[in-house]
C-alpha cells in the first residue's frame, strides 16, 4: 500500500473557478478518515483506499447541495484525480502533501 496519509492541499478546477481545499487523510488498511476544509465547506469524511487510490464522498453545501464523488490517486507527494458533481460532471482535482 502506498503512503496515502498526510495533509494535502488540494485544487478542483470547476466551472466557478479553482475551488481550494485541504484534506486530511489517516488510513488503516483499505480505508480511511480524515477531514476536508475550503471554500466548499468543512467535515469529516471516510473512504476506501486502494493501493495507491483514494475514494470518498463528501456533502457540499455552497453554492449549492450536493453530493460530490471524489477519487485520486497519490504519486509521492502528489495527487491527482477527479470529482464527480453529478448532472454537471466531472472535474479535476490536484493536489500537494503539505504534513
Amino acid at each position: 500500500m502506498a503512503n496515502v496519509d498526510g495533509s494535502w492541499d488540494c485544487v478542483v478546477k470547476s466551472p466557478l473557478g479553482d475551488q481550494k481545499m485541504t484534506l486530511t487523510v489517516n488510513s488503516a488498511d483499505t480505508s480511511f478518515s480524515g477531514a476536508v476544509s475550503g471554500a466548499m465547506g468543512g467535515m469529516d469524511v471516510t473512504g476506501e483506499v486502494d493501493g495507491d487510490t483514494l475514494s470518498w464522498k463528501q456533502a457540499m453545501t455552497v453554492p449549492m447541495p450536493m453530493t460530490l464523488d471524489c477519487k485520486a490517486t497519490v504519486d509521492g507527494d502528489t495527487m491527482t484525480g477527479t470529482v464527480g458533481a453529478g448532472a454537471f460532471g466531472s472535474f479535476p482535482l490536484s493536489g500537494t502533501r503539505t504534513a
